[in-house]
């Protein structure tokens, strides 16, 4: 791999021995996967912030490293809500550990913001063909599909180097060639807002780490676009699709229609809702936001838990900029029971784990909460799952 001067004289510790480190990350990784040379991206975005995730071990890789990141960059879902942690009982001793991992990430000049969806913040905007080094699974996934911009899935420690150095390597879904639709995925009926995630779900599993090009009946909004795409790099490793007539790179270079094709039928995302129909009525908590929900997603929660009062535990996750953002919608919310939670999810939180069952309206939520947090996942509409939550009036 072509490295200039400066690479160079990084690499061979003449900047310290953090940027060396972050440069051999960088390096290992592109001679592993073909990469010619490094490149500039715009910003980065990095996982391995929760404590329950990353453990000791990694809080102290991070509190090891000294400088400041290169370019804009924000973390990743915490384990906690930064500000309202005891409100979700957390514990004393995993809120000081979880500060101390923030802590570390701040002193390298990074946001403390913790989201899944940096493309909802300032100065986090991306155009088609920018190159960028970000981490969470639907947060790569969104950019490189709904918004044409070009990442790879990085890890936390690669993106933290990609942040650090200001660049990353030139392979994979930097590439032109990688982006190229590999398999069709033909949708034979309507779908609704709901259903984009199952849809994601579905194919995931069918698909691993292929490039799906939809054909869709219905015509999807950008919150269908983020459930789909979050569900697929779930239940499979989908970091980028195509929609025809609908994602800009599609529209943009009017892709080959692929020779290998899936069909996927009503019945198939039927069963999505239908397999874990025995715990209507059941789940004791109900968790939205997976990924964290946009001020438009608030507002329709917010209408439909108008005059109601919830009898279970109800979280919708987003990011703190967006709640800050959102007017009265929060308090709307929070006037019904739920709780507003910024800065954490429920897939990464040792909270969830109180609980045995939750309904959810993420197939990506649906997919991770059995293994991540060892209670049972409950997959229902928006709707449905505020019917879950129950009312008290």
């Amino acid at each position: 791999m072509y490295l200039t001067r400066e690479e160079e004289n990084i690499l061979n510790g003449e900047y310290g021995t953090t940027l060396q480190k972050a440069i051999e990350i960088l390096v290992a990784l592109g001679d592993i996967y073909g990469a010619d040379s490094l490149i500039p991206i715009k910003s980065a975005q990095i996982a391995g912030v929760s404590y329950k995730t990353i453990g000791d071990a990694g809080l102290e890789w991070i509190s090891s490293l000294k400088g400041t990141v290169k370019v804009p960059s924000v973390l990743n879902p915490a384990g906690m809500d930064l500000e309202d942690w005891a409100g979700m009982g957390i514990p004393e001793s995993f809120a000081i550990k979880q500060k101390e991992i923030i802590k570390a990430y701040s002193e390298l000049g990074i946001r403390v913001e913790c989201t899944c969806t940096p493309y909802y913040l300032q100065g986090f905007d991306l155009s088609l063909g920018e190159h960028i080094a970000w981490s969470e699974s639907s947060a790569v996934s969104y950019a490189n599909s709904v918004i044409g911009a070009r990442t790879n899935r990085e890890g936390g420690p690669s993106a933290l180097s990609a942040a650090l150095i200001g660049k990353t390597g030139n392979y994979g879904f930097h590439l032109d060639q990688n982006r190229v639709p590999t398999i069709s995925v033909n949708v034979e009926c309507d779908i609704s807002s709901s259903d984009y995630g199952a849809l994601g779900y579905i194919v995931g599993k069918m698909i691993s780490n292929k490039v799906p090009l939809f054909n869709l009946k219905s015509n999807p909004k950008k919150v269908d676009l983020k459930s789909l795409g979050a569900a697929m790099a779930a239940s499979g490793s989908v970091a980028l699709y195509h929609v025809k007539n609908v994602t800009p790179e599609q529209l943009h270079m009017n892709f080959d229609t692929p020779e290998e094709t899936i069909v996927i039928e009503e019945e198939q995302i039927r069963e999505v809702y239908e397999s874990k129909a025995s715990f209507k009525n059941n789940c004791d908590i109900v968790a939205l936001g997976c990924p964290h929900c946009s001020v438009e997603e608030l507002e329709e929660i917010a209408s439909l838990l108008e005059g109601k009062t919830v009898n279970k535990e109800f979280w919708v996750c987003t990011s703190r900029e967006v709640a800050n953002n959102s007017g009265d919608i929060i308090s709307r919310i929070e006037k019904s029971g739920a709780k507003v939670l910024c800065d954490t999810c429920m897939v990464v939180s040792p909270a969830s784990e109180n609980y045995r069952c939750m309904a959810v309206n993420s197939g990506k939520a649906f997919n991770y909460i059995p293994g991540m947090c060892k209670i049972e996942s409950m997959y229902a509409t928006l709707e449905e799952c505020i019917d879950e939550a129950g009312d008290r009036n």
